[in-house]
């Protein structure tokens, strides 16, 4: 068996609500948006990822993006499942003799129940994988920057994703507590877009909402190394006429300190 041992490929996969990261070869080959563009009438993949997220909220009646995680678990079963599979091509589309099977290390959230995790290890299979393991979120977090969950000491561990936040204490390689909120980054992309509506009479879609957090996002008012002030475009709601507004770091502050 051992002569086919090359043909098994170990890789690592994150799946987030708003990123999916997979680790092959103890580097980061794959960090795609959690997206996935679909033609409602022959229902194939049209694109994912980066690709899928330039046509979110641009696309036309046979053409629908979607969001196959919501809240950290997997809410469109078909949808995960081409996703997982196209990422998986992205790879190493030419290094491959042959088509490998994957054995794969996937995480989750704490919070997960038996049916969730059920669905999320039933779409690796489907996608090609061999052997699935899963993983908590928190334990994976820890292990990641170099804690030694074994001790019998508590650490805490507070993981802000997209659609959830996950507050852990480990100790003896185990989750002593946990508790997930559903308060994450997907709820300050809202507040963002909410906020610039209001305070600036502007719409902004939720990629232009992302790009904001991004670069001016911050949880004080004051800070030592504040960002540069960042130019934002959207439409306006008096006028119906694009337009330029910019906003500072301290406004962004202002804007989340409700979810925060």
């Amino acid at each position: 068996m051992r002569l086919f041992n090359f043909l098994t490929q170990e890789i690592a996969i994150d799946l987030g609500t708003a990123n999916t990261v997979i680790i092959h070869n103890d580097k980061v080959v794959v960090d795609e948006p959690s997206i996935v563009a679909i033609n409602r009438l022959t229902t194939k993949v049209v694109a994912v990822g980066k690709k899928a997220m330039q046509m979110h909220e641009k696309t036309h009646d046979n053409l629908k993006t979607i969001r196959p995680l919501k809240d950290g678990v997997i809410a469109d079963f078909a949808a995960a499942e081409s996703m997982i599979r196209e990422m998986i091509k992205m790879i190493n589309p030419k290094g491959f003799l042959f088509t490998p099977t994957w054995r794969m290390v996937i995480c989750i959230p704490s919070s997960i129940t038996e049916v969730e995790k059920r669905a999320v290890r039933d779409s690796a299979e489907q996608a090609g994988a061999r052997e699935v393991y899963l993983i908590h979120e928190p334990m994976a977090a820890a292990l990641g920057i170099g804690i030694d969950v074994e001790e019998p000491v508590g650490h805490m561990i507070i993981d802000i994703g997209g659609g959830t936040t996950g507050i852990s204490v480990i100790a003896l390689a185990g989750i002593v507590c946990d508790q997930s909120i559903r308060v994450a980054g997907d709820e300050f992309t809202a507040d963002i877009v909410d906020y610039i509506r209001r305070q600036h009479n502007m719409l902004i879609g939720e990629r232009t909402a992302e790009a904001i957090k991004i670069n001016v996002g911050a949880a004080m008012s004051e800070l030592d190394e504040p960002p540069e002030d960042y130019a934002v475009h959207g439409r306006d709601l008096m006028t119906g006429i694009p337009k330029q507004i910019i906003v500072n770091y301290q406004e962004i502050a202002h804007a989340l300190d409700k979810s925060i």
